[in-house]
């Protein structure tokens, strides 16, 4: 009775966590694939997307539709055995995968500044995709950021950049560079709403293995929006009241605490066109030592 009434209690929390979340089915679908599949490799029945989107309101008709428009968008790739659809991820996918990989499970990155100037035509279109990468537009075709950009903003003239008088100038010069307030706004939404699930499952509150997936997933779907958006700047231009390493710690800390139970679900439920998806991969493992949860029980 106990341990229904704590199983009760943590998916109240997961629910109050969805009543807060816009999901669009596109975007959680590749929220699956990078956390379950990307790791471990292969293509899976398309029944298990529906079965999980389900269990965070999203249609089947909606999982269906956004599937095709990911093959269409040439980031899945489909195939059949028997009556069964298996999607993988494109090559070009996998290469996109592992780079946002990087950003959530890797080690901290090394921050280099630069200037770039974009050369020839469509130069706005390529500016937008600086920025979103983390860039700070400071003209038409001049960006200055700190983090690696997409090889398609090319041609492109790159200046590395070094600080040789004013250091201590240098937050003034981020602040007037990058708006970082809705970074910040974004960081402390993610703490309030992951917060109290930490609290409860760090005190040994009890969630069901497909409740612990559930509660994965919508943590790296969270967590990932804002961390590729984030211009990811080094620590000493950051403000001295910047949420976003708290956001990293508490991310860290209940990934590594619900992926036991979520992996289980996984190995018990998810299907390839070769049998059972593995519960744990040499990257899984790896993403859980990087995170700090290698000894977690």
């Amino acid at each position: 009775m106990r341990q229904d009434t704590s199983a009760r209690a943590g998916s109240e929390l997961i629910a109050a966590i969805l009543n807060e979340a816009s999901l669009k089915a596109a975007s959680f679908i590749v929220t699956i694939y990078g956390d379950v599949v990307e790791p471990r490799g292969g293509a899976i029945w398309i029944g298990n997307i529906i079965e999980v989107c389900a269990g965070v309101g999203i249609s089947e008709t909606l999982v269906r539709t956004a599937v095709s428009r990911l093959v269409t968008a040439g980031r899945l790739a489909g195939e059949r055995e028997g009556r069964r659809s298996f999607y993988r991820l494109t090559q070009a996918a996998r290469s996109e995968f592992a780079a946002a990989a990087r950003v959530l499970f890797g080690p901290p990155e090394e921050t280099a500044w630069h200037f770039v100037e974009l050369m020839g035509p469509s130069a706005e279109e390529r500016m937008q995709m600086l920025e979103r990468s983390g860039h700070a537009r400071l003209t038409s075709r001049l960006a200055v950021g700190v983090r690696p950009f997409p090889a398609s903003v090319m041609p492109a003239v790159v200046f590395r950049a070094d600080v040789a008088e004013g250091a201590a100038e240098l937050g003034a010069f981020a602040a007037k560079c990058w708006d970082l307030s809705p970074h910040a706004k974004a960081y402390e939404s993610f703490l309030r709403r992951f917060g109290r699930l930490a609290t409860f499952v760090e005190a040994g509150g009890r969630l069901a293995s497909a409740d612990c997936l559930t509660a994965r997933l919508l943590l790296v779907h969270q967590y990932r929006l804002e961390a590729l958006r984030d211009p990811r700047l080094p620590p000493e231009v950051l403000p001295s009241d910047w949420p976003g390493e708290e956001a990293r710690r508490l991310f860290a800390r209940l990934y590594c605490r619900l992926s036991p139970n979520a992996d289980l679900h996984v190995a018990r439920n998810f299907i390839t066109a070769a049998g059972p998806l593995p519960m744990t991969s040499e990257a899984t493992a790896l993403r859980l030592t990087t995170l700090g949860g290698g000894n977690h029980s």
